[in-house]
């Protein structure tokens, strides 16, 4: 398996390293381009931006310390055709900026490309620790689309590529633009655990008519999916014949007793790359299992 690094795309566009991109003494140096202070009011949102921006606890640090020192770090922005600028690094910076009664921010103006300027969004918030399931699927999708429309081939490489930023291999990249297909609804219940990963992931192959069936039932019935009965929905879905009776037999039938059985780590890390999580490790059993099992 090939290294991933964590220095992400967008240092590949234009720039040498996110240094250039966040301060430090190139960007004081910079001539073609402008370090400007610009009006809030002519910051505008990236279009399609996956990343929320939330007035939580995080986000009252952020107020209080533009607050008291301003904005210590550039926002990234390019010129809008319509006047004004479109924002590619910095919204919680501006929405911080806005709480803390400020009326500018400074921000780099750079020309990018609408790919160009995808992938470094994407990259310069990646890594953040609290990213929702839908935000990264969302992003990880735009930065594929992205990759592409500049020539990239698609296929592992190029995944490895996309999410090298936040250190995550081209299958799991995969199985989360695989996640991005779901509607928005589907998505929320992801983020809020009550579809887990793997089982949105089954769903995702799903036709939208489908995933609005899986909805429905979802909530008249409260009840949750089980990896039993996700993949179920999607080898009916692959063959064309769910309908929604059928997704409601399915969505209600009756769970079997849970049996659990408890595998020590130093057992069984060796057969496992380190960045899979428990529920793919789990999933991989199970399916080795089930080829066992059918070949007895």
């Amino acid at each position: 398996m090939s290294k991933i690094t964590k220095t992400g795309s967008a240092a590949k566009i234009k720039i040498d390293s996110f240094d250039d991109l966040f301060g430090g003494s190139t960007v004081q140096e910079i001539g073609a381009e402008q370090i400007i202070s610009a009006p809030l009011t002519d910051l505008y949102e990236f279009k399609d931006h996956p990343f929320k921006v939330v007035d939580d606890e995080k986000m009252e640090e952020t107020t209080e310390s533009i607050r008291l020192y301003g904005v210590l770090v550039p926002g990234i922005a390019r010129p809008r055709a319509s006047g004004g600028y479109e924002l590619i690094a910095g919204h919680r910076r501006k929405r911080g900026s806005e709480l803390a009664k400020k009326t500018e921010m400074p921000i780099i103006v750079r020309n990018y490309t609408d790919d160009e300027a995808t992938i470094i969004m994407v990259d310069s918030n990646i890594q953040r620790e609290d990213i929702l399931p839908s935000e990264k699927a969302k992003a990880y999708k735009m930065k594929y689309e992205a990759m592409k429309h500049q020539g990239k081939k698609s296929g592992k490489n190029t995944l490895d590529e996309v999410g090298e930023a936040a250190g995550e291999n081209a299958k799991k990249v995969q199985r989360y633009i695989w996640l991005s297909r779901l509607s928005d609804e589907l998505l929320d219940m992801v983020d809020k655990k009550k579809i887990g990963f793997s089982q949105g992931v089954d769903i995702s192959f799903l036709s939208e008519e489908a995933q609005q069936w899986v909805q429905v039932i979802l909530e008249e019935q409260s009840c949750n999916v089980s990896m039993v009965q996700s993949g179920k929905l999607k080898e009916y879905g692959k063959k064309g014949e769910l309908t929604l009776p059928m997704v409601r037999l399915i969505m209600t039938e009756e769970k079997p007793k849970e049996r659990k059985v408890t595998l020590k780590a130093d057992k069984i890390s060796k057969y496992f790359e380190e960045d899979c999580s428990s529920e793919e490790i789990e999933n991989i059993i199970i399916q080795l299992l089930d080829e066992w099992k059918n070949r007895q």
